[in-house]
């Protein structure tokens, strides 16, 4: 191929596919060219004046390499893989870092294969991280366990890329000897390691480094983000269906330190995907925040190529793989053409490859495993009446707590205004365990709330102000396989929907997908959430106990500062 690539390149034999009349980047440099761009096979192969078998005319358009999203959850789409593929690829994206740390938690390395066998069909490269904390923290209860023994004898398997997010960042900075094992495992392996480190700074950060620890996208104001860049640390820019403040937190980017950030959307839900788009959205973002197109450009595909190793991707050069994107200009950033590997894989925002067949194993059904839940299960009892009430910072997925005067009668909380009960259920090993909390500001009123996405360890997360439609929606969970679901108090009515893969993911196409959980979000807000929430998204993180300040887990209330439980009495 080398020579069919160099008598391209010489004219002696015409490119297969040539853009002609081409402006673009040249992330290598800063620079914006202009020229034809010959491709022959999967590379390209030439820039200047060429003639190909194919000729597509590119004048007043923008050619960018193809996007690189260095962070994401597949699962948090609620798409199989192959469906993700159908929206991401036609927005510019052509590789993604994917780490299955969501199904991993539910179904084990079983989740892992899933994620790499359903992603074989689809023209994205789908890098897989092995997830490095499953169970996130040792103090709930998840469906597998991913011990430093497990990881070691995983990490070398050839479909792993690198080790995923390492959340528990106060195991690192202890030195957990699990951890530790851990990580000596993916450095003997020549394997990248990716972080999660939010507010860790100074001498911690330093500690949490010295794990040889490559990245981080938790930071929350550009300070944090600038300060770790001095550090060494790869700083992703997250855009996300949760947290939106990559507007803001892109001042921290400057010509000094701009090979030091990457961009990836972490979770983002397939509405957003299809309606607002994926790394070309948080292109649009933070281009219209003020930041130069070109920087936006070169963090998006050239500096993750390099973080990743990803060899001869990210620019647009002779023998850099044809993975590119076509856009109407460096504002708006809608794609026109993308090319994977040289093949036309999207035009006008539509894929170009099918996705019908889907690929479905039994080990990642069937994953909702808890008893018949009763309303006596969600009763709430108080010592005195002055309790923890967990507060909600819309926009962001951490938590406050306040301290608020709740009475009780007979034996169960009254809820003040504006507040709900919260509650997690076991539902993977039967262990009959619930966390009982309360909430203040989702809004919701009258019934019960539920998902079977609790990141990390995804239980059964539920809210209301009722607790047999509590104890309804749960048992609903369970009877559909996972899902979504909403019970109004005053009719009994049940509104859900199932994600059958993992309780994450749903094996339907993209469209009805999305059709069928707007209904449900419909429905959530017009019974009073937020709007200024994701109506079950944010409630999804609210037991993630690797993020500051509060949580609630299967196993009770946990100070994610203190890294410890919490009694709710005050």
């Amino acid at each position: 191929m080398i020579e069919k690539y160099i008598n391209s390149a010489a004219k002696r034999v015409k490119a297969d596919t040539v853009l002609k009349n081409a402006t673009f980047v040249n992330t290598l440099t800063g620079k914006i060219e202009r020229g034809d761009i010959a491709i022959t096979a999967d590379r390209i192969v030439g820039i200047g004046a060429y003639s190909g078998v194919r000729e597509i005319d590119v004048s007043g358009k923008v050619v960018l390499p193809g996007y690189i999203d260095s962070h994401v959850h597949i699962e948090s789409s609620m798409l199989s893989p192959e469906e993700f593929a159908s929206l991401v690829v036609p927005r510019g994206t052509t590789s993604i870092i994917a780490d299955p740390h969501e199904i991993t938690n539910v179904c084990g390395m079983a989740g892992v294969e899933y994620i790499y066998k359903a992603s074989q069909s689809v023209p994205l490269d789908v890098h897989i991280q092995l997830p490095s904390c499953v169970p996130a923290t040792p103090f709930e209860t998840s469906g597998a366990i991913l011990s430093g023994d497990d990881i070691a004898a995983d990490i070398c398997r050839s479909e792993v890329f690198g080790l995923g997010e390492f959340m528990n960042f106060p195991g690192v900075i202890g030195a957990d000897p699990d951890v530790i094992k851990k990580l000596e495992a993916a450095h003997a392996a020549g394997k990248i390691i990716d972080g999660h480190a939010p507010c860790v700074m100074g001498d911690e950060l330093n500690a949490y480094l010295c794990g040889g620890i490559v990245t981080d996208h938790e930071c929350a104001t550009p300070e944090e983000m600038a300060a770790k860049a001095d550090r060494g640390v790869y700083v992703q820019l997250r855009h996300s269906s949760s947290i939106h403040d990559i507007a803001v937190n892109c001042a921290a980017v400057n010509a000094s330190n701009m090979s030091r950030f990457l961009m990836c959307t972490d979770d983002r839900h397939a509405a957003d995907l299809k309606q607002k788009g994926h790394i070309d959205d948080a292109l649009r973002t933070v281009v219209n925040a003020g930041l130069d197109p070109i920087f936006a450009v070169t963090i998006a595909t050239r500096n993750a190529a390099e973080c990743y190793g990803l060899k001869w991707r990210g620019a647009i050069a002779p023998f850099y793989f044809a993975d590119l994107v076509v856009v109407d200009d460096l504002k708006k950033f809608n794609a026109q053409y993308v090319f994977k590997d040289g093949a036309l894989v999207a035009k006008d925002g539509r894929p170009l490859f099918d996705t019908s067949k889907r690929y479905l194993p039994e080990d990642v059904l069937n994953t909702v495993h808890v008893n018949p839940l009763r309303a006596e299960d969600f009763i709430l009892s108080l010592k005195g009446d002055r309790a923890k009430v967990m507060t909600l910072n819309p926009g962001n997925i951490l938590t406050g707590c306040e301290v608020m005067k709740v009475e009780s009668r007979n034996g169960d909380v009254i809820l003040p205004d504006d507040v709900l009960k919260l509650a997690v259920v076991e539902r993977h090993k039967y262990t009959g365990n619930i966390g009982r909390g309360l909430l203040k500001g989702y809004g919701f009123k009258g019934g019960a709330l539920g998902i079977t996405i609790a990141h990390d360890s995804h239980n059964i997360i539920l809210l209301g102000d009722d607790n047999a439609a509590m104890a309804k929606a749960a048992n609903t969970l369970k009877d559909i396989g996972g899902g979504m679901v909403i019970v109004e108090s005053a009719t009994g009515e049940v509104h859900s929907l199932t994600l059958d893969i993992g309780g994450l993911m749903s094996s339907r196409d993209a469209d009805s997908l999305i059709s069928e959980s707007q209904k449900l979000y419909n429905r959530a807000y017009s019974m009073g959430v937020n709007k200024k929430l994701a109506a079950f998204m944010t409630l999804a993180f609210l037991s993630l106990a690797v993020i500051p300040h509060v949580k609630l887990l299967d196993t009770g209330l946990f100070d994610v500062d203190k890294f410890e439980f919490t009694d709710i009495n005050a």
